[in-house]
């Protein structure tokens, strides 16, 4: 009897793990395992993670899918995608040897700075398609470097979240284009290292991964990885991608004219572009696609449905997300003047603050529970139309818009999208967008299909679509960003 190909996903997320194992061919999610790690915060500004907890808790989480299955013999090959930015360093021993910082960590401010005066914010941009910013990996080496000095003198590998945990599954340290791009060391032009940076920096090269394109493989489950995971020694390994990267891949943005809104913690705008992208401003970010020689631009707020969930919290909700929404059916847009400033975390694109604050205004003993939950998603969804308008401002096509994340488990929030971007949105068949956009490389990596684009046109479809709301009764309360600024 003839076993049915599969391929794994693995998203390492900012929260936990997803585990995904797709049918090769079709693209259905035939088993799906997740897990969750905490986040530690010594200090204001400051977020930590123990990579060694990423490791156990997904390779328990593997384990217990591929339990589920009738072999392991069955999964072609394996994919990690994830957080990117955070900083993993390890001795000679591979042993860890600080909680990794991640990238929704500030403390980094003044390194930043540094980075600009050494080698100037213009000619960094110019290389890397981004300024150096505060939740970058870059500034975070260089803090450790001046803050523990007696960690930095016992670094032998640095290394980014997903690619740690791809190396405790078969010791091959090595990275890919897209989480690279997000380090201020990539050159987006050579899609390696900047040799210049890095000396600048003094970053010595050995520390650093060789830089693969996502669907390379680069190694294989080691018996080691085996024992933890119950995966088949042996199985291809492929490079894997940034969250971002993975999530435009499963959304089907594979080629111009379509753009991707992913709302997970942070909320991002991500569109593909033919030629290396350099916005002179910073605001909108270059980096390498996923997709081989193809690059793409992104703008990314720090916290979308991270406001969302801190609103839930602060609330003391316990339900789903669907019940706080559901409150709001009948507040119209606009909140009856409420608004909220979703800076929570800082801010990034377009507004590089890392001092920036959330707040509510407006309030008024006429309002309730209902109206601040109805600002915080006009705020969000505010927030991501900045980004929109940066993209169309660089003249990308936006006409379709496709959204991943958890507002495509909402018909009301999906309705608010459409209406603050004044266009038509639609969903795709993705469960969790990262996981699945690792397991649509990995479909590649094991010659299942040709390359990404063939990959994406095969197993990506469109399963709605909203269209804006016609109603003018409220026109400038949907279409008027400005009520977000200052």
């Amino acid at each position: 009897m003839t076993q049915t190909p599969l391929v794994l996903g693995i998203d390492i997320g900012t929260s936990g793990c997803r585990v995904l194992a797709v049918h090769a061919t079709t693209g259905e999610v035939v088993e799906h395992e997740s897990g969750s790690w905490a986040t530690s915060s010594l200090h204001p500004h400051w977020s930590e993670q123990d990579p060694d907890e990423w490791w156990t808790t997904t390779a328990a989480s593997i384990k217990t899918l591929v339990s589920r299955l009738p072999s392991p013999d069955a999964i072609q090959s394996v994919a990690f995608a994830g957080q990117m930015h955070g900083l993993v360093l390890r001795d000679d021993q591979a042993r860890v040897l600080r909680p990794a910082i991640l990238w929704n960590d500030q403390r980094t401010i003044e390194q930043c700075e540094q980075i600009h005066d050494l080698l100037g914010r213009d000619a960094i941009i110019r290389c890397t398609g981004a300024p150096v910013l505060p939740g970058f990996t870059a500034p975070k080496l260089r803090w450790v470097q001046q803050h523990e000095p007696d960690i930095a003198g016992r670094i032998d590998q640095v290394c980014l979240p997903k690619d740690h945990v791809r190396f405790r599954a078969t010791g091959v340290h090595a990275t890919d284009v897209a989480d690279a791009s997000g380090t201020s060391w990539l050159d987006l032009h050579t899609r390696d290292w900047s040799t210049g940076i890095c000396s600048s920096l003094d970053i010595d090269p050995a520390w650093l991964p060789h830089v693969h394109e996502c669907t390379d493989i680069v190694g294989t489950i080691d018996a080691d990885g085996a024992e933890a995971t119950g995966l088949r020694a042996g199985t291809p390994v492929v490079a894997g991608a940034g969250d971002q990267a993975a999530a435009g891949l499963a959304c089907g943005v594979v080629r111009e004219g379509v753009v991707s809104v992913t709302i997970g913690t942070s909320g991002v705008v991500f569109a593909q572009v033919d030629q290396p992208p350099v916005d002179p401003s910073g605001a909108l970010h270059g980096f390498c696609h996923a997709v081989a020689d193809r690059w793409h631009v992104m703008g990314c707020m720090l916290s979308a449905g991270g406001s969302l969930q801190w609103w839930r919290d602060a609330m003391g909700i316990h339900d789903e997300f669907d019940a706080l929404i559901d409150e709001i059916s009948d507040v119209p847009p606009g909140s009856d003047g409420v608004r909220f400033l979703p800076y929570l975390s800082g801010e990034r694109s377009p507004h590089d603050d890392p001092r920036a604050s959330g707040a509510f205004i407006g309030l008024t003993t006429r309002h309730d529970r209902r109206h601040m939950t109805r600002a915080v998603l006009e705020g969000i969804a505010f927030g991501l139309n900045d980004m929109l308008d940066l993209i169309r401002a660089d003249g990308h096509d936006t006409g379709t818009i496709r959204v991943a994340g958890g507002a495509t488990r909402n018909p009301l929030w999906l309705q608010m999208l459409a209406d603050v971007f004044q266009a038509p949105v639609e969903t795709v068949n993705v469960p969790d967008a990262t996981a699945y956009g690792a397991a649509l490389l990995a479909t590649v990596g094991a010659g299942i299909h040709p390359d990404v684009e063939t990959a994406a046109d095969a197993i990506v479809t469109v399963t709605n679509r909203i269209e804006p709301d016609g109603d003018d009764d409220h026109a400038d309360d949907r279409a008027d960003p400005d009520r977000y600024q200052d």
